[in-house]
């Protein structure tokens, strides 16, 4: 073996070769195994008698406890602390309201609006909505809450022209999909949804009682009725340490040749 094959093998690691396990990693297991031992929503020691106990740094011990504030293991709630996690809530990918999700689990929903107003259509919006540039749209921002705690900021937006007066239909029933329905006879039939991560800027760790920078779920969603005709324009953002979606997958009718 030449040395420049030699020192290539060493770059990628040889076969069998035991990687070095980081000391936070280590750390991070056992915080973990520790946590099984607790019910959830059970407080975590301060990260000085963590440190103490595990022998090592604050540093390292706030490091394992951001990886697992951030894959939904513990919870942090500003000015409270460090908890460990409850289960996380799901939510099947389907074509539902945070009221009907949450009901379905036995929770509570509700909703706090945060901001409703109408705003000019700009070309993205205004090709969303069906609308024209610079007409109107009504946007909807409320903090999503499920047993009282608070799940998500969601923003809608739709088109005034279609749904006169819906700002004030709102202020007696919250759902905006009864809404739609039972005042303005529109039907949600279908919808496309994206999903991304983020990172919780500054506002959105207020409302939602977590750390600046931990992991979001970021979904936009199109909506339309049976007809085709475009309906809302939403953007959500949850906690990811608190929810999982869930999608049921069936395979094409008629795979490609030789597709594994």
């Amino acid at each position: 073996m030449t040395p420049d094959a030699s020192s290539a093998q060493h770059s990628r690691g040889a076969p069998g070769r035991t990687a070095r396990v980081p000391k936070y990693y280590r750390i991070k297991q056992q915080v973990l195994e520790m946590t099984r031992a607790l019910q959830p929503g059970s407080a975590m020691p301060a990260e000085r008698l963590l440190a103490v106990r595990f022998g090592t740094s604050r540093t390292t011990i706030r490091q394992a406890l951001q990886e697992l504030v951030g894959e939904g293991r513990l919870d942090r709630i500003q000015g409270k602390g460090t908890f460990v996690a409850q289960p996380k809530l799901y939510r099947t990918l389907q074509l539902t309201s945070h009221t009907e999700d949450m009901r379905a689990q036995g929770l509570e929903p509700a909703s706090q609006v945060l901001d409703i107003g109408e705003v000019p259509a700009d070309g993205k919006l205004s090709e969303l909505l069906g609308t024209g540039p610079g007409e109107p749209v009504l946007r909807v921002e409320r903090l999503r809450l499920a047993g009282g705690a608070p799940m998500a900021i969601e923003t809608t937006h739709l088109s005034v022209r279609r749904f006169p007066g819906l700002r004030r239909s709102l202020a007696t029933c919250p759902s905006l999909y009864t809404v739609l329905a039972e005042v303005y006879g529109v039907h949600l039939a279908e919808a496309d949804e994206t999903i991304e991560t983020s990172l919780s800027t500054p506002r959105e760790a207020q409302l939602l009682g977590t750390d600046v920078g931990l992991p979001m779920l970021l979904l936009s969603r199109h909506s339309r009725d049976a007809g085709g005709t475009p309906v809302e324009w939403a953007r959500s953002v949850y906690r990811g340490s608190r929810y999982k979606f869930v999608a049921a997958l069936r395979r094409p009718p008629h795979p490609r040749p030789g597709a594994r």
